[in-house]
């Protein structure tokens, strides 16, 4: 499945939050990442990011879709990690 991560983190844990999303998915803005994830990767993604989090203060948001073609994404201004000269 493809899918779109954002997290709102206080910033003494944003630091590991982004280490932590950048093991699974595709950094592309500032707390936003998305990426194809398999089910088993995602809740193991959600399971670690809930050690990292206080569940009362943090917050994460994940968008689904079953493929990134079925999303289309418009880019306005500078693109913060561009994908595409990946190998």
């Amino acid at each position: 499945m493809y899918v779109i991560l954002v997290y709102d983190i206080d910033e003494k844990r944003v630091g590991k939050m982004l280490k932590l999303c950048r093991q699974y998915l595709n950094w592309i803005q500032n707390s936003v990442f998305e990426g194809e994830i398999t089910d088993v990767k995602l809740k193991e993604l959600i399971s670690h990011a809930k050690k990292i989090m206080i569940i009362e203060k943090d917050s994460i948001i994940v968008f689904k879709s079953r493929q990134e073609k079925w999303l289309d994404k418009m880019i306005i201004g500078q693109e913060k990690n561009n994908l595409d000269n990946i190998i």
